[in-house]
Formats: C-alpha cells, sequence, structure tokens
C-alpha cells in the first residue's frame, strides 16, 4: 500500500532531485501538469499573457504540450493540451540543495490591494497536508486571479517558507541569480524576526514570499472552462520549457 506524503516530506525528496542550477539554465525542475481541451488553447494562452504582464507568473519559462506528446510519465489525450508551469516549490528544492537552512511553511491565498501584496487570508501548512495548498484553493474556486489582471485588486495564490538569518548573504546571491534568469515570482523577503503578511516567523529566520505557479491556471479556471490541475507534478528538463513570449 502506498504510503500518504506530507507535503514538506514531498519538498525534501525533490531537494534531492532537483538539479537545477540558475548559473547555467540547466538542469530539472518542479513543474506543474494542467490539461485544457483543444478549443479552449486560444484563450489559455490570452491568460498566459496576461498573467504574464500582470507580473503574477513564477517564471517566464513554459511549455504548451501537444496531444500525445509524454510529459511527467503522462501522455496528453487526444483532444487536449497540456500547460507546464514551473512550480515555485523548485525554489525550495534548490535553496536546500545549496546548503541554506530553510522552513517551506506553507501556502495559500494573498490579498493583493492596488498592485501591492497585503496580507495572507488563508493558508495552509506543508507539514499538515498531503495536497499541494495551490491546488485546494484552485479546486475550492477560492481564488480572485482576473481581478489582479485586471484592477490589480484580489486575491492570488502564494506561499511562504522561512530561512536562517545566518544565510542572508548567500541567499540574496542565489536570489539574484533567479531574477537574471527570469526567476519572476519571488515577492519579497522580510526582516529577520518578524512576521511576512500575517505570517509568523520562526526566531532567528527572515521570511521569504513567492507568487505560485499556478496562478495563470486559476484565471483560467475562473474563467468557467475546465482543466485538469496537478500540482507538483513531477521534475522536467528546464531545457523543454520555452519563454512565455514564444507561444502563440
Amino acid at each position: 500500500m502506498k504510503q500518504l506524503k506530507f507535503v514538506n516530506h514531498r519538498i525534501d525528496e525533490y531537494a534531492l532531485q532537483v538539479t537545477y542550477d540558475p548559473s547555467t539554465e540547466m538542469g530539472k525542475v518542479i513543474f506543474n501538469l494542467t490539461l485544457i481541451k483543444e478549443e479552449d488553447r486560444d484563450y489559455a494562452v490570452e491568460i498566459i499573457h496576461q498573467s504574464y504582464t500582470a507580473g503574477i507568473c513564477v517564471s517566464d519559462r513554459m511549455l504548451i504540450a501537444e496531444p500525445g506528446e509524454q510529459i511527467g510519465g503522462r501522455t496528453i489525450p487526444k483532444g487536449h493540451y497540456g500547460i507546464v508551469t514551473m512550480c515555485s516549490i523548485t525554489l525550495d528544492a534548490i535553496l536546500l540543495r545549496n546548503g541554506i537552512p530553510i522552513n517551506p511553511i506553507g501556502g495559500g491565498l494573498l490579498e493583493i490591494r492596488d498592485h501591492s501584496p497585503r496580507r495572507f487570508t488563508s493558508l495552509i501548512r506543508y507539514d499538515a497536508t498531503t495536497i499541494d495548498p495551490t491546488q485546494v484553493m484552485i479546486d475550492q474556486g477560492s481564488t480572485a486571479i482576473r481581478e489582479v489582471i485586471h484592477s490589480g485588486k484580489g486575491s492570488i495564490l502564494a506561499n511562504i517558507r522561512e530561512s536562517h538569518m545566518e544565510a542572508e548573504p548567500l541567499l540574496f546571491e542565489l536570489l539574484d541569480q533567479f531574477g537574471a534568469v527570469g526567476f519572476t515570482g519571488i515577492l519579497d523577503v522580510g526582516n529577520p524576526n518578524r512576521s511576512m503578511f500575517g505570517v509568523p516567523i520562526t526566531t532567528n529566520y527572515q521570511g521569504i514570499v513567492m507568487i505560485g505557479g499556478a496562478n495563470p491556471i486559476g484565471a483560467f479556471i475562473e474563467s468557467g472552462r475546465w482543466a485538469d490541475t496537478t500540482a507538483m507534478k513531477g521534475l522536467i528538463s528546464a531545457s523543454r520549457l520555452v519563454h512565455i513570449d514564444e507561444i502563440e
């Protein structure tokens, strides 16, 4: 019988498998996979571009897989396309692999007002769930991502982790590398010993808040269109992903 695994344990396992190096832009990253109907492809592309312009994508790279294509051990069925987005948990795995002591806390809904993050209104801890929190929020219909895209007010998917303050120089060095290669989802890094957007931070740690990788998908689903989303589906070579501007 297959044992259930809490999300924080899955993150620890992925830390041993993620090989992405931002300095070379090569290696494997964690991805989310969403199936959509063939006739909805053009709308999905439109939403992806809108999400990227609004600054709510975790990365400027993704992939639209064709029917029959193999992605993470799954074949995209006839009459469907597969949307592959980078999962923001990739950051946690890379930080852990580089020796930065971090505690992934959880994910949920982050309120946005005047295009700026305000507070988490819902949060599910990674050590208390076996399902990725962003997938739960999407399935519950709790997001207001399209409102953020069009008016700068609403709620998006986001997650938070904490890093030991002694590792701050190395942390910022790695985050700068991420930003230089299009890893656009880092919202904020907090001060040591200070809560972030309403989430308590452990003594001697500082919070790091990131945009959830499934925000474009959440916006797509808000339109009432069908989609089948699996967060943290598996690993994919970063070289298979293309720049969002190249997707038409």
